[in-house]
């Protein structure tokens, strides 16, 4: 749960960005689009390549948000289901990531430190998780810290979106929705 301190001081740091911050390029902005109609309404369709993910609506109507995906070699591929969704979810990286990584996630080491849900958590305001045959598959479709992933193959090998548009979806997407990443 995020503190009414760590709300006001994110939303104050909101309300202090110059007027040049980052904007993420238009292409990558939500927008309803026409795709195949053969894709069931609910499900959610991922193209890592073409860094886009899309909330298929109606039949041939999708609402499509740009993403970050997984660097070469750690990223999701195949089905899976929403298992489960957390607003301003915790946060630990994965054994395998520490061990890729030990120097950028050192606190982690040797503990069971959980980092908690807020502005500076790396999932970002909402996470929905991705599950295979009922087990947590450890990979995220969530917000970020960093928006200026978004269109690139950066992650640890989850789905980054920009805060407000991960929010947008979460409201979206019920539990057991399928996830396709091709």
């Amino acid at each position: 749960m995020i503190s009414r301190r760590s709300f006001v001081a994110a939303a104050a740091a909101t309300v202090a960005m110059p007027a040049h911050a980052f904007q993420v390029d238009p292409i990558f902005r939500p927008q309803t689009v026409t795709i195949k109609k053969d894709l069931e309404p609910g499900q959610l369709l991922i193209l890592p390549r073409a860094h886009f993910l899309y909330f298929v609506e109606a039949p041939g109507q999708a609402r499509r948000y740009g993403v970050g995906v997984g660097k070469a070699g750690l990223e999701f591929t195949g089905v899976a289901k929403i298992g489960a969704k957390k607003e301003w979810p915790t946060w630990r990286p994965t054994n395998e990531m520490i061990e890729r990584d030990p120097h950028l996630y050192g606190k982690f080491i040797d503990n069971d430190y959980v980092q908690p849900g807020g502005p500076g958590n790396p999932l970002g305001s909402r996470a929905l998780y991705l599950f295979q045959n009922g087990r947590d598959t450890f990979f995220r479709i969530h917000g970020t810290t960093a928006p200026r992933s978004i269109g690139r193959s950066v992650s640890n090998g989850c789905i980054r979106m920009l805060n407000d548009h991960v929010a947008d979806l979460y409201d979206r997407v019920p539990l057991g929705s399928t996830v396709t990443v091709l």
